[in-house]
């Protein structure tokens, strides 16, 4: 395998971003939470994925977070995500330019977005202003359009740098791209990108990454279930064990990586693991009910509960 995958190998949190009551970015809050991340043993973080709060950002907000984590010594893949073509080329540009780790590729939304040529072109741009920038597809149900095997092999042939799919969908689209795109060549990595599916994405179709969102909250537990997927992969019986148990009770905090209130769930679950700088969020009335909290709050507190007293929790 070369180098230029190895950004996309392991566990990657998709960073939120921290803001004031008022909405005003909180950066000095993101990178400590960064660096923090990398230090207990992330690969890489990505921002800004729909995580971050993307479409809620200016271009110049966003790019200042990424030139903070940058210059704080923090590898950032960056999401491509924007309004339309010649926005994600610029902001490719830049990340390049100050020193990112890698892209997120973003699909074309809301014009023409369900067109695989518009997608060719919309893919391509960014690919080449990106170049040398090790680069993934991200394919989600929730943009509208699906990247087959055909476009991405088609990209690849004029972009190198293209070196992984990261896939948000479900088991059947995970299983989709691990037999048909990225066991084509041992250069292609397959990014697990939605944090139910792990154990699925390594054990079942040869994912080498996860890109999670629980992982910010929970961040040694979910570096933990990745190195007992990597070593049931491997044919570790025991370990395969305690992954399908760890996954079991990971699971309704897991699930709220698929529903459109994620951020939301998991600032609030940063905020119950000691992190009152998530607390906020851009629009004020993007808010969990009383239920949600109390359903989250109690789903944490019996994860919290099990995990003191799971064997598997040490190594």
């Amino acid at each position: 395998m070369t180098d230029r995958s190895q950004i996309f190998r392991g566990c990657i949190p998709a960073l939120m971003t921290p803001c004031s009551a008022e909405g005003t970015p909180d950066f000095k809050a993101l990178v400590r939470k960064g660096r923090e991340l990398i230090d207990v043993g992330m690969r890489a973080v990505v921002y800004c994925g729909s995580m971050g709060d993307w479409p809620l950002l200016t271009d110049e907000q966003r790019m200042e977070g990424v030139r903070q984590l940058v210059e704080a010594g923090v590898p950032v893949v960056v999401g491509t995500g924007a309004q339309n073509t010649e926005r994600a080329v610029a902001i490719t540009t830049l990340a390049r330019e100050i020193g990112a780790a890698g892209l997120m590729v973003i699909p074309r939304v809301l014009s023409r977005g369900t067109s695989a040529a518009a997608q060719r072109a919309h893919f391509a741009d960014i690919l080449q202003a990106g170049d040398p920038l090790p680069a993934v597809i991200y394919n989600s149900p929730y943009y509208g359009f699906e990247t087959k095997a055909d476009l991405f092999f088609d990209l690849r042939r004029d972009h190198t740098n293209l070196v992984g799919f990261k896939e948000f969908g479900g088991a059947a689209s995970l299983s989709y791209a691990g037999e048909h795109i990225t066991h084509s060549d041992p250069d292609l990595v397959l990014i697990a990108g939605v944090d139910t599916q792990v154990f699925h994405g390594y054990v079942h179709c040869g994912a080498a990454g996860a890109i999670t969102g629980v992982g910010n909250a929970l961040p040694k537990e979910t570096l933990r279930l990745i190195a007992l997927c990597e070593q049931a992969a491997a044919g570790d019986v025991e370990a395969r064990n305690l992954a399908l148990e760890l996954t079991e009770a990971l699971n309704v905090l897991a699930t709220f990586d698929e529903g459109p209130d994620l951020v939301l769930y998991y600032k609030y679950l940063m905020v119950l693991e000691g992190n009152p700088e998530y607390e906020h969020h851009f629009y004020a009335t993007d808010s969990l009910s009383p239920s949600q909290k109390q359903f989250a709050r109690s789903q944490w507190e019996q994860f919290r509960n099990w995990w003191s007293a799971w064997p598997g929790s040490s190594t």
